[in-house]
This record gives C-alpha cells, structure tokens and sequence, in this order.
C-alpha cells in the first residue's frame, strides 16, 4: 500500500500545482490569451499525468500490488470529479473543442490556439511523468520503467472493431456532454466522471479506453505492434466520428456545415390548449360582428 500512497501523493500534487498555474496565468495574460492557451495546457498537463499514472496502477496493481482495478476505477472518477471542479472550462480534449467550434461557440484562430495548447500540455505530462518514473520511488515505477522499453500496442482487437470501439465511446461521452453543458457544475461534473469510469472500464481491455486523440497519441502512439495510420484510424478518426454523430443526433444538424434541421422538424416552443384557443374565438365572433353591422349602416355615397 505504501506504492499505492506515492502515486495517490503524486496525483494530488499535479493538481494543486495546476491550480497554482491556473491562477497565476489568470492574473497575468489577457482573458483571450488565458483561455485558449494557458487554461488548455495546464488542463492537458493535469490529465495526461493524472490518466498514465492512472493506467500504469491498473496494469501493475493487480499483480504487482496485490489490488484489483475497483481500486484505480475509484481513483479515476474522484479524480475526473476533481478536474471537472478545477479546469475552469478547459476541456484537455481535442475533439470537445472542434465541437466547440462547429457549434459556432469558437472561432478558427481560438480553435486552434486550444488544439496546440492540448497538444504541447500532453507532451510536457508525458514528459514530466517520465521523469518521476525514473526516479523509481515504488516498486511500480521500476517495473514500469522495465516493460516501458518494450511496451505494447493497447489494440486488442481487430482494427475496425477497435475503431468502433473508441467511436462508441466518443459519442457516448460527448452525448452526455451536450446534454449536460448548460447544467450547474454540481449536476454535470459528477455524471461526467461516472460516464468517463464507466466506458474506461468497458472498454479498456479492447483499446485501453482513451477517446481522446492528444491522449491517446503520447500514451501509445510509440508502442509497437500497430502502423501509425492503425493508430490514427482508432484513436483519432474514431472520436471525431463519434463527436459528429453525437452532435448530429443532438442538434439535428451541424451548424458550421447548415442551418437546417436535417432529423427533427421545427415547432413552436410554445403550444397553446386547444381549450383557451376556442375561447378567444368565441370572445372575438361577436366584435367581428359588430364591426360588419356598422359597415352595414354606413351610408353609401
């Protein structure tokens, strides 16, 4: 257990010194310059450390520790509950910024600027958890440290199985996501994290259950046993498919692309009973026809 304290040390500690960047970043750029860049990297940092300490307990653990994967499933939705409460409105998810984007809430430039924040805060966590693995604080990181050299591909399955997998999973999330946006964050941070615990561990033993393309790419991109375009058709077309599918089915349309509605018709948000629409008809025959008899006695020219 003493491992398991290290790491559970380790993890808390990248989220207070996240906090700690969030705001300082907060106080010293621009609002525009915080959220697109310094909000994103620090959430990607925060993840990408949180999410490979996280995968090296649960292929370690069992074995190597003596706890079954109920254990890191625990600590993998207190700690989504903590990055919901705590990323500010990062997202640390490519595709939830380019859905961003196509629901017209982001323009190219800002999109952008996020996609390159993602993308440079997962490569610096995968750096900085490398660097605390070397120093082999538990016997986890040294046997880490030792498969580290060989590792291999999180494909369990076949490929279009694999990609349907994480596709799956992508729409699911980004499903819940759509629903839940305009929720309070009491409401929607913890449906969150029970939805990202439970398609982890569904989907775990087929394609390691990352559905995020910057994740996924410094997590197992350099394993043997798949070509890079494996890679890309399973870790990035997968969840962008299922973000498309997902806000389509919930929108009825992709904004960016068309405005019309494409699944549901357009009705009044507001629907009248039938009962009061009867009333004011009747209310209003007999001024209709007080009104014909004095156009009735009028006298004609």
């Amino acid at each position: 257990m003493a491992g398991l304290n290290v790491s559970i040390a380790f993890l808390f500690l990248v989220v207070g010194v996240c906090q700690a960047l969030r705001r300082l970043s907060k106080r010293l750029l621009s609002p525009g310059t915080y959220g697109c860049l310094a909000r994103e990297l620090a959430g990607s940092l925060e993840l990408c450390t949180s999410c490979l300490e996280l995968r090296m307990l649960v292929e370690i653990g069992p074995w190597g520790g003596g706890f079954g994967p109920d254990v890191a499933l625990t600590l993998l939705f207190l700690l989504f509950v903590v990055h919901g409460a705590s990323f500010d409105g990062a997202s640390a998810n490519p595709t939830v910024s380019l859905q961003e984007f196509l629901l017209l809430e982001s323009n190219l430039a800002a999109t952008a600027a996020k996609l390159l924040a993602q993308g440079a805060g997962t490569g610096l966590g995968w750096a900085v958890t490398k660097l605390y693995w070397s120093w082999e604080l538990t016997h986890f990181h040294l046997i880490q440290n030792l498969i580290a050299l060989e590792c291999s591909s999180s494909i369990h399955t076949s490929l279009h199985h694999a990609a349907f997998v994480e596709g799956t999973c992508s729409f699911l999330f980004h499903l819940v996501l759509l629903k839940l946006r305009r929720s309070h964050q009491m409401c929607w941070v913890p449906v969150l994290a029970a939805t990202v615990t439970f398609l982890t561990y569904t989907a775990r033993p087929f394609t390691g259950a990352f559905f995020n393309p910057a994740l996924a790419t410094v997590a197992t991109f350099h394993c043997s046993g798949n070509s890079f375009w494996d890679y890309v058709q399973v870790y990035w077309l997968g969840p962008l498919a299922g973000m498309l599918a997902a806000l389509l089915l919930y929108q009825g349309n992709i904004p960016w692309l068309f405005k019309k509605n494409l699944l549901y018709s357009q009705k009044s948000k507001y629907k009248i009973p039938k009962a009061r629409v009867a009333a004011h008809m009747e209310h209003d025959e007999p001024r209709r026809k007080r009104k014909g008899e004095k156009s009735n006695s009028e006298p004609h020219a």
